[in-house]
């Protein structure tokens, strides 16, 4: 597995942010387990989560005007880096104001940092997609395996009714090999009581 310190890389017309490869998930279908990246990137794996100042001095080679968005999604779990998301993206801002950040998360970014996060995304994040894939707990450990056992369900429920407070879109996403139709109509109906979007994505997304 070669390694390297991509940090930016292109998909489509977005750019996305490759922050840290700790995770605290276990995914049956996790892309890590297949290949060694995706998008425009020779490898996603990192010799190690960068320090501020090497995100700070890829950013700047970074031109913004090429892309549509900015979405934090790399291998690993963004909310890992907290620090390092939130300051870049309050960067982002500064450099062009207009521009769209999305975070891919798992939702178990408030367990990963003892603490309600969902509140310093306000006025930084512009979209949410939380991982579901599944309509219940136990569902939920077989198919995630979180190192946080079986509340990790709820926790990640709790942050999106949380986030939902500070960012304008929140999605919920199910990879499309992972449920049975029963699921997902479960897990839709779940979102539409949670008050967010529900997407069934691509498993290469």
């Amino acid at each position: 597995m070669a390694k390297a310190m991509n940090i930016f890389y292109p998909v489509k017309s977005g750019l996305y942010v490759n922050l840290t490869n700790k995770c605290p998930c276990s995914c049956v279908f996790c892309l890590r387990q297949t290949m060694d990246s995706v998008g425009g990137a020779e490898t996603l794996w990192l010799e190690r989560s960068p320090a501020w100042e090497e995100v700070e001095e890829a950013f700047g080679r970074v031109d913004l005007s090429q892309y549509s968005e900015v979405v934090f999604c790399g291998f690993g779990e963004p909310t890992e880096e907290l620090e390092n998301l939130l300051r870049l993206a309050g960067e982002i801002k500064k450099a062009n104001g207009s521009m769209p950040i999305r975070v891919n998360t798992n939702g178990l970014g408030s367990l990963v940092n003892g603490k309600n996060i969902a509140p310093l995304f306000e006025g930084l994040i512009d979209e949410v997609s939380v991982s579901l894939n599944a309509p219940d707990k136990e569902r939920y450990l077989e198919v995630a395996r979180p190192r946080f056992g079986i509340d990790s369900f709820d926790a990640m429920l709790s942050f999106v009714r949380e986030v939902k407070k500070y960012v304008k879109n929140v999605v919920l996403t199910s990879v499309s090999t992972v449920l049975t139709p029963e699921e997902e109509a479960r897990s839709a109906a779940l979102c539409g009581e949670l008050g967010v979007s529900y997407r069934i994505r691509k498993w290469e997304e």
